[in-house]
């Protein structure tokens, strides 16, 4: 019995409908006809039907015409922090926020509009963690997202949404970001893949802005075949961006399929050196998960990897650097939602000081406002030597760590979290427990280094445990080879909850 249409990856729709098995309307309406049947997840915030279809058909046009490319007609769905222009898609741009609701776009991000040359199906807008900031996606205005797994449980965040909607076989890939760890964690909390490239490989126009040296965007999907297919068509410079890498495109999934020189196809990453460091294996990492992580080491092994013990010492130092730095960019970069240009205006308000006051208290939520606090705090005449300054040098000391470890190995792995997705509610009195989590996502991202979550089978509970790997800057096609390798030889990727 052949499998569902919701059932098929990325590249397994492609190769559909390109032998026409099926026709991109087809895909598009089971994809639909899905996410309606499972609303309750609370991963998607809008969807409209009556554009995916328009588009699904000019993909099949396309393919009629031989003038598709390989994503033409395969059915996606964006994280809501990329803008999507509202006369083209029919979709808002809220960034989960109160502050945004009835926004509407005149342009698409960047990512958007390339996917959409790529001839992908926009389904709809996916919900996430208010302006990114998040690690659970129990911060957004319009409702938590369940986790597929265990609906008691969180999917991870920012990028919530996009892991439970890719999870529950809602759409085969979704956008994401991820600014300390927000593709990433959600990933691996939710069973799937996804990638953080290079900072700067995918542009950040039209990305509405949390941290602006962190923030970069992503492929969410199964499995790193399916990431690669995605990154390809989003990736590439944008004269728009000035954070942009000013590199050619590359075609990803033609480095994931790559061969290593000295390799076979029994032990695909032979000569692979992959570094362990201490500093992501301590103590308090939860028993199960570091059993995860190490049967997935031990069969990257197997696959002729050779594993290194490494050092980052400055990873404890990550959080506090993290957590300067990124509240400081919000600070800045939440100040444009006022109350008078666009956005959220608060209905009574006395002078201009006052609508200020009342617009932001009330279209900003709890961890939005402790955010921008800290932000003004620490950029505060005063302080700002004494914190920012500080956290800055101690980011370039982070950086030089890394540095080190790839003189010794050409890949870093360990857990993606200290512990499985935890209970809805369980860390909403005690937002440091949440930002403690991000313990061994913050240093790649300080960096601005590639990283992965890769579904590394199950702790004792059944939820998903996920193994980062870390790359050298622009070496995400290593990433994805070893990635695809490992993906080869298990089938933990495969496996779906039961909804």
């Amino acid at each position: 019995m052949s499998p569902a249409l919701h059932q098929l990856s990325v590249a397994a729709q492609a190769q559909g409908l390109a032998e026409g098995r099926f026709s991109a309307l087809e895909l598009t309406e089971a994809t639909m006809a899905r996410v309606q049947a499972h609303a309750g997840l609370g991963a998607f915030l809008a969807v409209d039907e009556a554009r995916a279809r328009q588009q699904a058909q000019k993909a099949d046009a396309a393919r009629a015409a031989g003038t598709a490319g390989p994503l033409a007609g395969i059915p996606i769905a964006h994280k809501d922090i990329f803008v999507t222009d509202f006369a083209r898609t029919g979709l808002p741009s809220t960034a989960g926020s109160k502050m945004l609701a009835g926004y509407q776009s005149p342009f698409d991000a960047t990512v958007v509009a390339r996917l959409a040359a790529a001839g992908t199906v926009t389904i709809g807008k996916l919900n996430c963690d208010e302006f990114a900031m998040g690690s659970a996606n129990e911060n957004s205005a319009f409702g938590p997202v369940l986790n597929p797994w265990d609906r008691t449980r969180v999917p991870g965040g920012s990028s919530g949404g996009s892991a439970a909607a890719v999870a529950a076989r809602l759409v085969s890939a979704a956008t994401g970001t991820d600014t300390g760890g927000s593709i990433r964690q959600p990933a691996a909390f939710c069973g799937i893949t996804g990638i953080k490239p290079t900072y700067g490989v995918c542009s950040r126009y039209g990305m509405i802005a949390f941290a602006s040296s962190l923030d970069q965007a992503g492929p969410m999907a199964r499995s790193a075949e399916d990431c690669a297919l995605l990154l390809s068509a989003m990736a590439g410079f944008d004269e728009r961006d000035a954070t942009s890498a000013q590199r050619p495109a590359a075609d990803y999934a033609a480095l994931m399929r790559t061969p290593r020189e000295g390799a076979s196809a029994a032990r695909p990453l032979q000569g692979l050196r992959i570094g362990l460091p201490k500093e992501f294996f301590p103590a308090a990492l939860a028993a199960d998960v570091h059993a995860a992580v190490r049967g997935a080491l031990a069969e990257l092994e197997k696959l002729g990897a050779r594993l290194v013990n490494v050092s980052l010492p400055r990873t404890e130092l990550s959080i506090p650097v993290y957590y300067i730095i990124a509240p400081a960019e919000a600070s800045s970069n939440l100040s444009r939602f006022d109350g008078v240009k666009f956005g959220h205006r608060a209905a009574q308000h006395g002078d201009l000081l006052d609508l200020y006051k009342k617009s932001r208290a009330e279209g900003f939520g709890p961890e939005v406002k402790r955010r921008i606090m800290i932000g003004t705090y620490v950029l505060s005449h005063g302080y700002y030597d004494a914190y920012y300054l500080q956290a800055q040098k101690l980011r370039r000391m982070i950086a030089d760590d890394f540095a080190a470890c790839f003189r010794e190995c050409d890949v870093i792995a360990g857990p993606v979290a200290p512990s499985v997705a935890w209970k809805l509610g369980e860390q909403a009195g005690d937002p440091l427990q949440a930002y403690l989590a991000d313990i061994f996502t913050l240093p790649a991202s300080l960096a601005g280094l590639p990283g992965m979550s890769v579904p590394a089978g199950f702790a004792a509970n059944g939820m998903p445990v996920g193994l980062q790997l870390i790359g050298r800057h622009f070496d995400e096609g290593t990433l994805l080879h070893a990635a695809h390798a490992l993906q080869q030889a298990t089938d933990w990727h495969q496996k779906e909850p039961s909804l």
